[in-house]
């Protein structure tokens, strides 16, 4: 987590120096992506995310960044994600949704804008959205399972998971040319309208996350109970999607 950062903005001429130091010309660009680049950055608990993009040759030495990678994960900032373009581009085909979500929050902190004209295949976006779905469906099952009903244990996966879905619904809200709200209940909300959802389950969720509200364990199993049933409805739309 960042410890040591109160605004991401305050280290990016020292983000840009090391890293510009260690990779020289083959630095092409850093950018700021997640919960930093907004409102939702919390100091001391958010996490400060970086993508490094360098060219071919640079990302065949990436032992050049050891040292500055070490100093900056000592002052809260992640192991940031190290691509090429060539990578970039030749992936959207597979992990749409990461790049719809990285296109959406993001900040130019050097270097080549490599996200501003990305475009998106509607099926390849359909089709990961199938995939999480129905896959995150059979984890969640059997979490289910393996909780035995126990709240705290339920509990746990319902915070590890959401977060998952509020990404494939962003997705799904761009498959249908809805606009994109930025708060996530808006975006729960929109989504649940637009594919006949339960709406007021996935915010239970958000709340049980945020531990605003307090639930025993039969209460909790019944929430959880309602997320595998929105689910595996949601799974069902998203297929039918296809044709």
């Amino acid at each position: 987590m960042a410890r040591n950062v109160k605004e991401p903005k305050e280290i990016f001429q020292d983000i840009i120096t090391d890293y510009k130091d260690v990779f020289g010309d083959d630095l092409v660009s850093i950018i700021l992506y997640g919960s930093a680049t907004g409102k939702d950055y919390r100091p001391g608990k958010s996490d400060i995310n970086f993508m490094i993009v360098l060219s071919e040759e640079g990302i065949e030495s990436l032992d050049r960044a050891f040292g500055v990678v070490k100093k900056w994960r000592k002052k809260g900032v992640a192991i940031p994600l190290f691509l090429t373009e060539i990578y970039v581009d030749t992936s959207l085909d597979v992990f749409p949704i990461e790049y719809l979500n990285f296109q959406r929050d993001y900040v130019l902190v050097f270097g080549k804008d490599i996200l501003k004209e990305l475009t998106f295949n509607p099926e390849f976006i359909r089709l990961q959205c199938e995939r999480e779905i129905k896959g995150k469906l059979l984890i969640l099952r059997e979490a289910f399972l393996e909780s035995s009903g126990k709240g705290r244990s339920l509990k746990d996966v319902i915070s590890q998971s959401v977060s998952a879905f509020i990404a494939i619904f962003e997705a799904l809200l761009y498959l249908k040319e809805k606009d994109l709200p930025k708060e996530r209940r808006e975006i729960i909300k929109h989504t649940c309208g637009t594919f006949e959802l339960d709406a007021g389950v996935f915010e239970k969720l958000l709340d049980i996350k945020a531990e605003k509200v307090k639930l025993n364990d039969t209460e909790i199993m019944k929430a959880f109970k309602d997320y595998l049933k929105e689910v595996r409805k949601l799974a069902k739309l998203v297929d039918a999607l296809g044709g």
